[in-house]
């Protein structure tokens, strides 16, 4: 609908408003699944009138939609904050933002919670009702987690991974007649919950990795919590969770030794053989070996230009032998539902793919701690249910896992410890 004839082949017709997308400009808005891509200009208020501007609305009405807007989904910073500063969860609400401002008569949503804090779910669903009601556009959501929309749409189309259509009709009907096969066939049905695995939840015996008094910032001065206490065990999740623009990926890449702490020490006394035993001192290939990160955004860290080279870039960087590479790529392919996949490019595959993909990186190396962000983004409940089965088996083998997540279903099946953090400092829950 967004693309023109040199972009890819089209069949059939659509029309908006009973003519063709090319005259209907601006009637429809269009949230991307991936945020980073919606963000266009270096000031938040800048970027959310971008599509007014665009549209020729007249500028003494476009402010007073920048505003507005920012105030229905709850981005509450000043108009020339830097986008590049925002966090995953900050730039969807701001790519929401965006096509409020616009407001179109079609909103078309693509997992437009994923990366929001419980809160914020809530918070961006309802300002998302507040403005259909008042403008009167219709709404589109692309969803894996039915639950957050269920009782606010009329319709659910549910799509078939081979190709078509496995049901379509009222929310209640679809849901209720046809709960169990839908569930069995990765959709994410109330009252149909996916199976968790079986794992010992015994303390850890050795500690990995531990902090005192650890300040995080992503510079110098800006510090976004303080006194941060951690310690990760041989055998134990920490779930980090807490509110947007917390800190939490920065806690994560700190404790994974990729950006220096502003104050306080981190340590791995258990991941013994490097030169220091501060993470931030030890060189890639020392990190390689001992912590694998996951970032938020998967593409930050993809360097190949195919699947299967992209998880053997770990393996090959350790110097191992041409069989054993080819061994740990088709088994992390096969478990992680990536094998059909080995040949594609990873920047062309979907949000969910893109971050399994991602975490078969970080464990092609086996490093005894994994630190994921976000690690079940994206997915079906069978590829959940696969992915947190293989991080309980590495758990139960003895890795340390810290996980920075907003899945309240993934902490209850893995964590050992939950911790929030907010501006006070960070929290122990349970």
């Amino acid at each position: 609908m967004l693309g023109g004839d040199d972009e890819g082949e089209s069949a059939g017709s659509l029309l908006i408003d009973g003519v063709e997308p090319e005259a209907a400009r601006g009637r429809a808005g269009l949230v991307l699944q991936d945020p980073d891509s919606q963000v266009i200009l270096a000031r938040v208020g800048d970027d959310v009138a971008f599509g007014c501007e665009n549209l020729g609305v007249p500028a003494e009405r476009i402010w007073p939609r920048v505003a507005a807007a920012l105030d229905a989904v709850g981005l509450d910073l000043p108009l020339g904050h830097p986008t590049s500063s925002l966090s995953g969860g900050q730039k969807q609400r701001l790519a929401l933002a965006g096509v409020l401002a616009m407001e179109p008569g079609l909103l078309l949503l693509d997992e437009p919670t994923a990366n929001l804090d419980p809160e914020g779910v809530v918070e961006v669903r309802d300002s998302v009702l507040r403005s259909i009601d008042r403008t009167g556009a219709t709404l589109v959501v692309i969803e894996h987690r039915v639950e957050v929309w269920m009782h606010v749409v009329d319709r659910v189309i549910v799509l078939d991974a081979r190709g078509g259509v496995l049901s379509d009709g009222p929310v209640a009907e679809v849901l209720d007649r046809e709960g169990a096969r839908l569930a069995a066939a990765g959709v994410w049905v109330p009252g149909h919950p996916p199976d968790r695995p079986t794992r010992n939840r015994s303390a850890g015996s050795r500690v990995l990795v531990e902090s005192e008094g650890l300040s995080i910032g992503r510079r110098p001065g800006a510090v976004l919590a303080a006194d941060i206490h951690v310690e990760l065990s041989t055998g134990r999740a920490t779930a980090v969770t807490g509110r947007n623009g917390s800190g939490k990926s920065t806690l994560g890449l700190t404790l994974g030794g990729l950006i220096p702490p502003l104050a306080g020490s981190i340590l791995a006394p258990g991941l013994a053989g490097a030169a220091h035993t501060q993470p931030i001192r030890w060189k890639s290939s020392e990190l390689l070996t001992r912590i694998g990160t996951v970032f938020q955004n998967p593409e930050h860290q993809f360097l190949s230009s195919t699947v299967r080279d992209e998880l053997a870039v770990g393996p090959r960087a350790l110097g191992q032998g041409a069989a054993q590479i080819m061994e740990t790529v088709e088994s992390l392919a096969d478990r992680l539902r990536l094998t059909k996949l080995l040949e594609a490019n990873p920047f062309t595959l979907s949000g969910g793919e893109k971050r399994r993909l991602s975490v078969a990186t970080a464990l092609a190396t086996a490093p005894p701690l994994l630190v994921l962000d976000e690690p079940t983004f994206g997915q079906d409940s069978r590829t959940w249910q696969e992915l947190v089965a293989l991080l309980a088996e590495l758990l139960d083998a003895g890795s340390a896992v810290l996980a920075i997540t907003h899945d309240a279903d993934f902490v209850e099946a893995l964590a050992n410890s939950e911790l929030r953090l907010d501006a006070s400092g960070l929290t122990v829950i349970r």
